[in-house]
């Protein structure tokens, strides 16, 4: 079904995300939207929004999922493919550049992959 009307509440969304390559979880979302997006409002969205390729979602530490927003989608691409590091000491989620291919039996259909490596970032 996805988005079928622009809302205050879905701009807000999509400008949380910014244009980092950032991913945030739900909760970290409702933090930098300051209240301004119910909590139900805001999970509606996101699922609309991966429906639709605007974003995406992958499962980090802890079984938490994340979003990121797709910058290379298009019908038929796989903009998930893409790696992604969480740190473990302050818990921010990045995408990486570059992708991975791995080989996969021809009795099989890939619809997904996660790619999430762990460790310490910059900062800390």
């Amino acid at each position: 079904m996805g988005i079928q009307r622009k809302t205050k509440s879905l701009d807000s969304i999509l400008n949380a995300f910014g244009d980092a390559g950032e991913a945030l979880s739900v909760k970290l979302l409702i933090q930098r939207l300051q209240n301004q997006v119910n909590k139900t409002t805001v999970y509606r969205l996101l699922e609309k929004l991966v429906e639709d390729d605007v974003l995406y979602s992958f499962v980090g530490v802890d079984g938490v999922s994340w979003y990121a927003r797709c910058r290379t989608c298009s019908a038929g691409s796989n903009c998930r493919s893409h790696p992604h590091f969480q740190c473990i000491s302050c818990n921010q989620v990045r995408c990486l550049q570059g992708e991975f291919s791995f080989p996969v039996p021809s009795d099989v259909r890939v619809t997904d992959t996660q790619i999430l490596m762990t460790g310490y970032c910059g900062n800390c």
